[in-house]
C-alpha cells in the first residue's frame, strides 16, 4: 500500500513511518520542507506527485502557549491544514487519517471521556485542533480522526524542545537530584510506539470515523515521574509541585483521559496500559539505565 506521512521528522511522524515500513509499505515521508498544509496549492502539489493510498497527517502547530499567542497561525496549521488534506484527500480518492487531541475537552467530566461526549476546549490549540477535526470529518468520508493523549518517543518533539516527559524527567534526576512534579493533572501518557501500529492496522479498515486512542488507564504527571524512576532505578528525590509553583500560562484540561470507547466496540484497539507502555519504551531505549543518587 502506497502511504503518505506528512511530519515524518517528528516525535509520532517517526514512529508512523517506521510502522508502516515493518508492515512493508511503500512509505513516502514529508516534512514541513515538502509541504505547506494551510496552502492548497502546496497540499496538491506534493500530494500528486506521491499518489498516496493512505495519508497519515501527524503536523500541527502544538506548543499551547505559541498557539494562544498567534491563533491566525494555529488556526491556519491546525484547522486549515487538515481541511485542505481532506478535500486533496477525497479527490484523489485515499483514505486520510488525522491526529487530534485530548485538549478538544475542559476536563470537567472527572471520568474518562467518550467519543460521543460534547468537546469544549479551554484554549486556542484545542479550538483549532477541534475546528480541524471537523473539517476532515465532514469533507472526506474515509477518514480516521484520533485522539491522542500525553504522547512520547524516541524521536524528538520539535515543537516543545526535543524531550519528551520520559527523557525530561531522567535528565533532571541526573543533573539536579531532586524533581519536582505537578499531581494536579490526571492524563494518559501514551506512547507514539503504540500509537503508530494502531494506525496501520486502522489503515486497513473500512470502519471509519472518529476514535480515542490512548494508552489504558491514567495517571498524574507526579505518578507518571513516579513510575519513570522505579522503571529505571533512577534514585532522586521526587516531590509534589505546589499549586502555584508552575502557574500555567494557559488554561488546560485537569483530567483529559480518553476511553477508548470505539475501537473496542469495534474489535480494534491494540493500547496495553500506560504502565506497559512506558516499561517497553524504557526496556528499548533505556536497557543500561544507572541509579542517580539523591
Amino acid at each position: 500500500m502506497k502511504v503518505t506521512v506528512i511530519g515524518a521528522n517528528g516525535q509520532l511522524g517517526g514512529d508512523v513511518v517506521r510502522a508502516f515500513e515493518r508492515n512493508g509499505d511503500d512509505v513516502c515521508s514529508l516534512t514541513h520542507t515538502d509541504i505547506e498544509v494551510s496552502n492548497i496549492d502546496s497540499v496538491w502539489q506534493a500530494l500528486r506527485a506521491t499518489s498516496p493510498e493512505v495519508l497519515v497527517n501527524t503536523s500541527a502547530m502544538h506548543h499551547v502557549e505559541r498557539c494562544e499567542q498567534d491563533p491566525a497561525a494555529a488556526f491556519a496549521v491546525n484547522a486549515l491544514g487538515p481541511r485542505n488534506l481532506a478535500q486533496v484527500t477525497r479527490d484523489l480518492g485515499a483514505l486520510v487519517i488525522h491526529i487530534s487531541t485530548d485538549y478538544v475537552f475542559d476536563g470537567k467530566k472527572g471520568e474518562p471521556y467518550v467519543e460521543d461526549d460534547a468537546p469544549l476546549p479551554l484554549n486556542v490549540y484545542g479550538n483549532t485542533k477541534l475546528a480541524g477535526e471537523h473539517f476532515v470529518r465532514s469533507l472526506n468520508p474515509r477518514h480516521f480522526v484520533l485522539r491522542a493523549s500525553a504522547l512520547y518517543g524516541k524521536d524528538p518533539c520539535r515543537g516543545k524542545g526535543g524531550l519528551n516527559f520520559v527523557e525530561l524527567m531522567l535528565k533532571l534526576a541526573r543533573e539536579r537530584g531532586k524533581v519536582r512534579v505537578v499531581n494536579s493533572e490526571v492524563v494518559t501518557p501514551t506512547s507514539t510506539a503504540e500509537l503508530a501500529k494502531q494506525i496501520v492496522l486502522l489503515s486497513r479498515s473500512d470502519a471509519h470515523g472518529l476514535y480515542h486512542a490512548t494508552a489504558e488507564g491514567s495517571c498524574s504527571w507526579y505518578e507518571f515521574a513516579k513510575e519513570i524512576f522505579e522503571a529505571t532505578n533512577t534514585e532522586a528525590q521526587l516531590d509534589v509541585a505546589g499549586p502555584e509553583e508552575f502557574p500555567a500560562k494557559v488554561p488546560r484540561p485537569s483530567y483529559s483521559v480518553l476511553e477508548n470507547r470505539a475501537l473496542k466496540t469495534t474489535g480494534l484497539n491494540l493500547f496495553k496500559t500506560w504502565h506497559e507502555g512506558l516499561r517497553d519504551y524504557l526496556g528499548v531505549h533505556h536497557a543500561t539505565s544507572l541509579p542517580v543518587s539523591a
